[in-house]
């Protein structure tokens, strides 16, 4: 392998793939980055078995050939060079890099013993936009378990329906939905459960204006945008019937303004429980009250003007789960609706008079207040 590139597109390359490499592995070669010099170009490529990141970059390639080298101390080599142009090339096990007077020399690793990357069919792909997915990732996958023990609720459910997407995630004491209508073109509908660590790095490997092909092969589902790629292996399963969960009959309602709100739970958070962050909100005619009384530590109150319909009502939430919901509530003003202090609430955004309805839902189940 031999080529010239400039440094600024090298570690563009590695910076993209990087993410992709595991902190921590038992296999050498996963710490390892993969340069694959081609006839059109460099492809870089780093993966922890799960999820798989490979980029093109624009080089000269004076001889084709591959190796992997190690991730990390490549891409530090890579930084701290000067702005100048880059040879590259192998001798044996090793990786040369010159730029300037400056001259490198990694020990790497046959590029046979680097996992092979999936081979997907782009040609029979969805289209959709960045700025469709990347605002169902950043409104939904927040909700996700984190208990080993429940794989399945540890993925994003994303529902492709010809001229809709709608992406939900849960982990049973809250849930988060969204759909959006979109132009997204493809083959029939399907129903996908994504792991979230795949989502995180297409959140940040592609921007809202690029147009993402998303293809599918079996258990593997791949990004592609330019010359960057993102494959990831799908949960295998059944996902549970989430719409059973969201409430129908709720006849209680508040409007308030988000901000205020959130403000006022985070600072009862403060006082609140460190193993259940339970606060009590109460409403009644145009307030709502913020309690907690933690016996080891004491107690806080607050106060919220809100537009309120419905009988006076106590109910306890988790501090933690009511601050991530309104955290990604994308209005100024959310509706919250209720039916009994032990059945489920929902949280909705509510649009500006000229602004777009948002077809947007979270749900947080209470928690029993203490007598």
């Amino acid at each position: 392998m031999k080529l010239a590139l400039t440094r600024q597109n090298l570690y563009q390359g590695l910076t993209a793939v990087s993410q992709s490499v595991p902190a921590r592995t038992t296999l050498p070669v996963l710490s390892n980055i993969l340069f694959d010099a081609t006839e059109d170009g460099l492809w870089i490529t780093a993966t922890d078995l799960d999820v798989t990141v490979r980029t093109r970059v624009a080089a000269e390639v004076q001889e084709t050939g591959s190796l992997t080298v190690p991730g990390k101390k490549i891409q530090e080599i890579v930084r701290a060079l000067p702005d100048r142009p880059v040879l590259a090339g192998t001798l044996g096990s090793q990786m040369e890099l010159v730029c300037g007077k400056s001259r490198f020399k990694l020990n790497g690793l046959p590029a046979d013993d680097f996992p092979s990357s999936p081979h997907l069919d782009f040609d029979q792909a969805w289209t959709t936009s960045g700025t469709d997915l990347l605002s169902l990732i950043r409104n939904t996958s927040f909700a996700v378990s984190s208990e080993e023990s429940r794989p399945i609720l540890s993925g994003v459910l994303w529902e492709l329906r010809g001229n809709e997407m709608r992406m939900v995630a849960t982990n049973g004491h809250r849930l988060a939905r969204m759909s959006v209508k979109t132009e997204t073109s493809g083959p029939a509908a399907s129903n996908l459960i994504v792991p979230p660590s795949a989502l995180r790095l297409v959140q940040r490997l592609f921007g809202e204006g690029d147009e993402l092909e998303l293809g599918r092969d079996g258990n593997f589902l791949g990004f592609r945008s330019g010359p960057t790629e993102v494959y990831t292996r799908l949960i295998d399963g059944t996902y549970p019937n989430y719409k059973q969960v969201i409430p129908r009959a709720n006849d209680k309602f508040a409007v308030v303004d988000k901000n205020s709100l959130l403000a006022a739970v985070k600072r009862m958070d403060v006082v609140a429980s460190d193993q259940t962050h339970r606060i009590k909100l109460s409403f009644s005619g145009s307030r709502m009250n913020l309690s907690v009384s933690t016996p080891d530590l004491g107690e806080g109150y607050d106060e919220v003007d809100l537009g309120y319909e419905g009988d006076d009502l106590d109910i306890g939430f988790n501090a933690s789960y009511l601050i991530e919901v309104l955290q990604h509530m994308p209005t100024d003003d959310v509706r919250l609706a209720f039916k009994a202090p032990e059945r489920a609430a929902t949280v909705e955004p509510v649009p500006a008079e000229d602004g777009d309805v948002i077809d947007y839902l979270c749900l947080v189940m209470p928690l029993r207040l203490l007598d």
